[in-house]
């Protein structure tokens, strides 16, 4: 009798564990990026992808010319870096820059206040090199801008959601879900959300990454603060709502082949 109760219990418990993991399916043709794209070239909208200087960002400014000694005044920023141990593991709070303050301007040395906002990197170089060169406080100056800030977040249905810092200040957002760990097989790879503030303007866009259209959409590559957001598709729903309902049949029926089986046992 026991070793038939035994038999019998080590017969049906592996279903209670087997059955989950057919409550979904998930089909490859959602989980491929391009389907049927054939070899082809193809022109992407490249306008608009130089940003413009928000509020909130930080800027790199270095000035060089040929006396060392006198750009080194140039070359202090008004932002320290943080020195506390909750920050030291985040690359924004390290950087070291200028802020642009809430009024758009930034504090520069000699120059004073700029309305730094809705300008280019290459507009904001131009404007402080002719302010060096009329006040003559430097003769030929370099100037160079960098972004110390640029990122974007993605979040959704990737195996490493978060907020990702590009160095290179230029990101498609094949390349920014990439750095995030790809998608998993649940992400719904037709409809992807792109979240964009532009001025007082929020832009929303979707993104097909299974059609080759998005490969010359002027939204392909990404400017900084943009949001990507990857939507679960029905098998995940699917398997959650369904797993929610199997998992308190599951743990009955286990407590119930236990106490059945430890009064045989003690019989």
């Amino acid at each position: 009798m026991k070793r038939n109760l035994s038999f019998s219990l080590m017969t049906i418990l592996p279903l209670y564990i087997i059955i989950p993991l057919f409550v979904s399916c998930v089909d490859t043709k959602s989980i491929t990026y391009f389907n049927n794209i054939a070899d082809t070239t193809l022109s992407a909208q490249v306008t608009g992808i130089e940003p413009t200087i928000q509020k909130g960002d930080l800027l790199s400014i270095s000035v060089n010319s040929l006396s060392s000694e006198a750009t080194s005044l140039f070359n202090t920023s008004n932002t320290s870096s943080s020195t506390s141990a909750g920050a030291a593991n985040s690359p924004l709070s390290q950087a070291v820059g200028y802020l642009v303050s809430q009024n758009g301007t930034i504090e520069f040395p000699m120059l004073g206040s700029i309305d730094a906002t809705g300008m280019t990197k290459e507009a904001l170089k131009n404007f402080i090199t002719k302010s060096l060169e009329d006040k003559k406080l430097l003769f030929d100056p370099i100037v160079t801008v960098r972004y110390l800030n640029f990122h974007v977040t993605v979040l959704g249905e990737v195996n490493k959601p978060g907020v990702v810092v590009i160095p290179n200040e230029q990101v498609s957002i094949l390349e920014a879900i990439g750095m995030a760990g790809d998608l998993t097989i649940y992400g719904k790879r037709t409809n992807i959300l792109l979240l964009r503030k532009e001025g007082s303007q929020k832009i929303v866009r979707r993104l097909n990454l299974s059609s080759e259209r998005v490969l010359t959409s002027p939204y392909y590559y990404l400017k900084s603060n943009d949001v990507v957001y990857i939507e679960p598709d029905k098998a995940r729903i699917a398997g959650a709502s369904q797993s929610r309902q199997l998992l308190p049949i599951i743990l009955s029926g286990l407590s119930f082949l236990t106490i059945i089986a430890d009064r045989l046992i003690i019989k």
